[in-house]
């Protein structure tokens, strides 16, 4: 490969069509709901979905970080936009809507880490009021 030619999907991905790990970022919102039944039910898909690393909730939001692996963004994503729905009800999640999305790879989450634009270090994993 030339030096001065950008690596290919296929280059960074390894070999193509292999799983790769995501760092997905969900953020949910609607009517307000008892901070008991939103907890309750975040630590039930905590234990459902055990790539789960925290949520955050209040009243009426929430934001959940977990890893995911799949192919490709496209795949990590529809998955992460379906997370909420098929669990809502065997969770029994507040009925809130998805108002946000962000699907990074492993590489650019610990880049940001790196650089001090990820997490807080010092956020626990788990499920924890704002």
């Amino acid at each position: 490969m030339r030096e001065d030619r950008a690596p290919t999907s296929t280059t960074r991905q390894g070999s193509e069509g292999a799983p790769r790990l995501w760092h997905v970022t969900l953020s949910l919102s609607g009517a307000e709901a008892p901070l008991g039944e939103v907890r309750r039910g975040l630590e039930q898909l905590a234990h459902d979905h055990p790539f789960l690393l925290t949520s955050r909730y209040a009243h009426d939001h929430a934001e959940i970080r977990y890893w995911e692996e799949a192919r490709d963004l496209h795949d990590a994503a529809a998955v992460a936009l379906r997370l909420w729905g098929e669990h809502r009800r065997t969770a029994q999640l507040p009925p809130w809507e998805i108002v946000g999305l962000e699907v990074i790879d492993r590489e650019t989450y610990h880049q940001r880490v790196a650089r001090g634009y990820g997490p807080a270090p010092a956020t626990p994993v788990g499920v924890h009021p704002y």
